[in-house]
């Protein structure tokens, strides 16, 4: 795998949250999907160029859904897990899984 196959830890996280969130995917539900799940603060200005870089890798689509009375008729920029970055997340949870093989963290909370 060249260094562009894998995933940023970042790019790792909006990847998982457009999984998730499916037709709901979008920039403001994607920073609260990361920023619930992660408890991580996320501004939409570090999202859109992620997922802009992401659509550029091939690991999502886009498109421009029907204007909505909430948004003053603007219209959102949804976006939607490709082939692709399916197989990019699989294969970053298969090198993690290789590297947590086996490894036994010792309890929290100190040692007495």
């Amino acid at each position: 795998m060249t260094k562009r196959g894998y995933l940023g830890e970042f790019e790792h996280l909006v990847l998982l949250a457009v999984m998730r969130l499916g037709p709901e995917s979008y920039g403001v539900t994607i920073r609260q999907e990361i920023e619930t799940r992660s408890g991580r603060d996320v501004s939409l200005g570090a999202i859109y160029p992620t997922l802009e870089r992401l659509e550029a890798k091939g690991y999502v689509s886009s498109y421009v859904g029907e204007p909505t009375g909430e948004r003053g008729g603007r219209s959102k920029r949804h976006f939607v897990l490709q082939p692709e970055g399916e197989k990019a997340l699989r294969r970053s949870w298969e090198i993690l899984s290789a590297l947590w093989e086996g490894y036994a963290p010792e309890p929290q909370g100190g040692r007495e």
